[in-house]
């Protein structure tokens, strides 16, 4: 039996639809100039072109046929990833029946282009390279579309719609975006490439379920162990739903979790969540990887989870300022614990207060775009402490000049309504701008200027004080008689959440 995937790209055909930024009444003028820029370049997007793809993967999961239909001949079709020549078995233009050659991970096409193009690929020798092959069941596999997925470069406007046929048993979770009122559809579309997601076929475990209003798709691979699905799904449930205590609801309306066991020995140590990362490639997916031979019970006192959702705060930002998205999810990380009761508000302070004194040793010679420029070596906790004090900074500022109105967590919720999820890519300035002109009065921005290309960590130690967080001998202690202690306590307010199963960690 063959599993049939039906793949339609349509570009340009979809109506353009504008997001409301909802702002304070009280903002300046120029914001609503902003908004105007961008109904005005929306109304003079350019469609695109129409591409068909239907695609068949064999029972056994080893073989992968794609026809691929172009509704104007293209010049250019390529595969992301460098290794997807050696797993194409043979490619042809299915109008002349000529067979195409490769050049790097490009197919030689005429100079006239092709129409039509048919290829196969050896889909478990492609699985075969990836390092979860050594733990999965051989029933699914798990294997980048970078390996398999021959197509024109999508332009802004262009759109891929799958469709999926599938055989008794076999199941699919690809990194694109579900299409609505279309069993089995999904769509791919232009995004940051941030890294190279994942599909699985075969049989595991895919269920959706509903987070703060919003569907989260969440596949949970099997290994050769018995994995607890209903407790692991139960787990990435509720928190998922820690990022919405930030405002009220998850940052992405379609976003899909995938739950990787990798036992013990694949990453050197017994943490019962050691590994996890946004990817960013056609839609917006979390990868958690899980030692399954730890009790689920143990997953609910790690912060890697919630790190990793709170990605999903802000758009994708380019490599060389990574130590704002890092340092912010740093940042809330700790802030949504303390929030969900996972953490009580001293052990939270005492979390961020040891971060920022890692991040003040790291590297003190460099400023923090220097230290993210120049990569990790040395640098490490510059990169990643650095933006939570920013974060921390901004925050306290905001509430305090607003009497409350105003806070980090209401920036990210306009941020949110006007330009997430976004396709591109982000610098820090670009971000920050974005963050001014959705406040009545700017402040980002002079931060930026102030501590990115500073030498050193910004110094929080005042601002510490201030707040009430005090350290003797390394150890927090919190004073309610501080000048901004009422401030403090806002930061890490008990939220309601609509499970009780997690339990305080002290």
């Amino acid at each position: 039996m063959l599993l049939n995937v039906s793949i339609t790209v349509v570009i340009g055909l979809i109506p353009i639809f504008l997001r409301t930024i909802i702002i304070n009444k009280n903002l300046h003028h120029r914001n609503w100039t902003y908004a105007a820029i961008g109904l005005l370049f929306a109304m003079h997007s350019h469609a695109g072109n129409d591409h068909r793809y239907t695609i068949s993967v064999d029972a056994s999961l080893s073989e992968m046929t794609v026809t691929a239909h172009f509704s104007t001949a293209v010049t250019d079709i390529s595969a992301r990833s460098e290794d997807a020549p050696q797993f194409l078995v043979a490619a042809y233009d299915c109008d002349s029946d000529e067979k195409l050659e490769t050049r790097g991970r490009r197919l030689v096409l005429p100079d006239a282009g092709i129409n039509c193009l048919n290829y196969r690929v050896d889909l478990r020798e492609a699985a075969n390279i990836g390092r979860h092959e050594q733990i999965l069941d051989p029933a699914n596999i798990a294997v980048s579309p970078t390996l398999w997925m021959w197509r024109p470069r999508l332009a802004a406007a262009d759109e891929i719609h799958v469709q999926f046929r599938l055989p008794d048993n076999v199941q699919v979770s690809v990194p694109w975006q579900p299409l609505d009122n279309i069993n089995n559809g999904y769509r791919l579309v232009a995004s940051p490439q941030s890294g190279t997601g994942i599909a699985i076929f075969g049989a595991f475990t895919s269920i959706v379920v509903d987070v703060a209003g919003t569907a989260l798709r969440i596949a949970v691979l099997n290994s050769h162990n018995v994995i607890d699905t209903p407790a692991v799904t139960e787990w990435v449930r509720e928190t998922a739903g820690n990022i919405a205590l930030t405002y009220g609801r998850f940052p992405n309306s379609s976003a899909r979790i995938v739950v990787i066991p990798v036992g013990q020995s694949m990453w050197g140590g017994d943490a019962a969540v050691p590994f996890g990362r946004v990817v960013r490639d056609g839609g917006e997916t979390i990868e958690l990887f899980i030692n399954e031979g730890r009790p689920v019970s143990e997953y609910y006192g790690t912060w890697t989870a919630t790190h990793e959702f709170s990605h999903l705060l802000l758009p994708y930002l380019q490599r060389s300022q990574r130590w704002i998205s890092e340092g912010f999810a740093q940042y809330y990380q700790n802030l949504l614990l303390a929030r969900a009761g996972q953490y009580t508000e001293s052990y939270a302070w005492q979390e961020l207060f040891d971060g920022f004194e890692r991040g003040r040793q790291s590297a003190p010679g460099a400023s923090p775009n220097a230290a993210t420029a120049e990569g990790e070596r040395g640098a490490r906790m510059k990169i990643y402490w650095s933006g939570a004090a920013l974060a921390l900074i901004a925050d306290v500022e905001l509430r305090r000049r607003s009497d409350g109105r105003e806070s980090l967590d209401t920036v990210l919720d306009r941020m949110q309504q006007c330009c997430l999820p976004s396709a591109r890519t982000w610098s820090g300035t670009d971000l920050f701008r974005q963050f001014d002109s959705l406040l009545v009065e700017p402040l980002f921005m002079d931060l930026y200027r102030q501590y990115a290309d500073a030498t050193g960590f910004p110094d929080v130690r005042p601002l510490l004080e201030q707040l009430g967080v005090r350290a003797e001998g390394g150890e927090v202690r919190l004073s309610d008689d501080a000048e901004l202690a009422t401030i403090r306590r806002s930061l890490m307010a008990r939220k309601p959440r609509t499970s009780s199963r997690a339990a305080d960690r002290r």
